[in-house]
C-alpha cells in the first residue's frame, strides 16, 4: 500500500467541494432544462397553434370527441362534469351542453340519422342525443363500463366496447334496444367500423388481440395476435390504404397492421400512454394524442408509414379530431390555467 501525501489528499478534497458544488448548481437548473426540451419538443410538431376555445364546466377530465362535418358541430365528452359538450367549429364557441350523461367517455355522432350516441359509464348505458333539439331522446343499457363506439351503416347498429365485461353490446338503431351481447375473453379497448370489409374490428388490450365481428350474425369471424403489443387500447382503421392503426399503452407503441396481409407490418415508439387517433385522408396525416400531451405525426404513402413529426400539444392532449375540410385538428384540454379549453392547430 503506498502512502498518499499531505498535499494531494487536500488537493483531492477540493476537487470533491468543487463537483459538489457545481453539481447542485446544475441540479437548480433541472426545471428550466427540462422546460427548454419540451418547448423544442413542440417546434418540430408540423402544426401551428391558432387558438384556445374556452369550454363551460369545471376543469374536470375530457373524454372522446366527434365531429359532424355538415353541421360544424364537435361534441366534447366531458367526462368529469358527467355531460356532452357541443362546440360551433365555425364560430369558435361552445353553444349547448347536454347534462345528465354520467361519466361520459365515448361520443359518436351520426349525421345521416342526426344522433349523437355517448357511453355513460356511470349508468352503463348508451344515451341517444337529438343533434337538432340536441336533447336527449333514448337510454339503453351498454354493458358493464362502455367506451368506444362503432357505426355499422348497412346494418343500422352501433358496437359499444364493454371496457371491463369483456364484452362487446350490440345495439339496434331503429329500434333502440341491445339485441346481442359478444363474448371477448378479455378487457375491451377501441372498436372502428372497416368500409371496405363491412366488418366491425375490436381491441381486446389483456390479450394483445384484434377481433373481427360479422355484423351480420354479431360473431367473432377472425382473431389476430399482435406481435409487440402491450394494453392495445386505440384504434383507427384507413380502409384507402387497408391499414389500421392501434395504440398500446401498455409500452407506448404505435403498430400497423395490414388489413390484407392481416399481421403487424410497422411499429414506431410514441407518446406516454398513447389514447385517441385521428386520420386526415387529403393531408395523408395520422395523429396520435397521448395522455403526456405528446402528439405524434405520421405521413402514409400508400402501405409505408412514417413519423414526421411528434412534441407536446398541451396537458393531457389526450384526445383529438380532424376537420377534413379545414385541416384543423381539435385537442380538449381539462385544465389550462383553472379551466377547460379547446385547443385548435393548423398544419405547418
Amino acid at each position: 500500500m503506498k502512502t498518499r501525501r499531505p498535499g494531494r489528499v487536500n488537493r483531492a478534497v477540493g476537487n470533491c467541494l468543487v463537483i459538489l458544488v457545481l453539481s447542485a448548481i446544475a441540479g437548480a437548473f433541472v426545471p428550466a432544462i427540462a422546460q427548454t426540451a419540451a418547448q423544442e419538443g413542440k417546434d418540430r410538431l408540423p402544426l401551428t397553434h391558432v387558438v384556445d376555445i374556452p369550454l363551460p364546466g369545471r376543469p374536470t377530465r375530457l373524454d372522446y370527441e366527434n365531429y359532424d362535418p355538415a353541421r360544424h358541430l364537435l361534441f366534447i365528452a366531458h367526462l368529469g362534469d358527467g355531460e356532452v359538450i357541443v362546440v360551433d367549429i365555425n364560430a369558435s364557441r361552445a353553444v349547448a351542453r347536454v347534462p345528465g350523461i354520467s361519466s361520459v367517455h365515448g361520443v359518436l355522432a351520426i349525421p345521416e340519422l342526426s344522433r349523437v350516441y355517448a357511453s355513460a359509464t356511470g349508468t352503463n348505458e348508451i344515451v341517444a342525443i337529438d343533434e337538432a333539439t340536441l336533447k336527449v331522446v333514448a337510454r339503453i343499457p351498454g354493458g358493464r363500463y362502455p367506451d368506444g363506439i362503432a357505426y355499422a351503416p348497412d346494418m343500422h347498429k352501433i358496437y359499444v366496447s364493454d371496457e371491463t365485461g369483456t364484452t362487446e353490446t350490440v345495439i339496434d338503431l331503429q329500434s333502440n334496444r341491445r339485441v346481442a351481447t359478444i363474448p371477448l375473453g378479455g378487457e375491451v379497448g377501441n372498436t372502428q367500423y372497416d368500409p371496405a370489409s363491412r366488418h366491425i374490428f375490436v381491441n381486446v388490450q389483456t390479450r394483445n388481440e384484434l377481433v373481427e365481428i360479422d355484423p351480420t350474425v354479431d360473431r367473432i369471424v377472425r382473431r389476430f395476435a399482435l406481435p409487440g403489443a402491450d394494453r392495445n387500447h386505440g384504434l383507427l382503421i384507413d380502409s384507402r390504404d387497408g391499414l389500421a392503426f392501434i395504440a398500446c399503452q401498455g409500452n407506448d407503441k404505435l403498430l400497423v397492421f395490414d388489413m390484407a396481409a392481416r399481421q403487424v407490418v410497422q411499429a414506431f415508439g410514441i407518446g406516454k400512454d398513447p389514447d385517441v387517433l385521428a386520420f386526415d385522408p387529403a393531408l395523408n396525416r395520422l395523429y396520435v394524442a397521448a395522455e403526456s400531451g405528446v402528439v405524434s405525426v405520421f405521413g402514409i404513402n400508400r402501405s409505408k408509414v412514417s413519423l414526421i413529426g411528434e412534441g407536446w400539444v398541451g396537458p393531457d392532449a389526450h384526445a383529438v379530431a380532424v376537420d377534413h375540410d379545414t385541416h384543423r385538428s381539435y385537442f380538449p384540454l381539462k385544465n389550462l390555467d383553472g379551466r377547460p379549453v379547446l385547443r385548435v392547430m393548423a398544419p405547418r
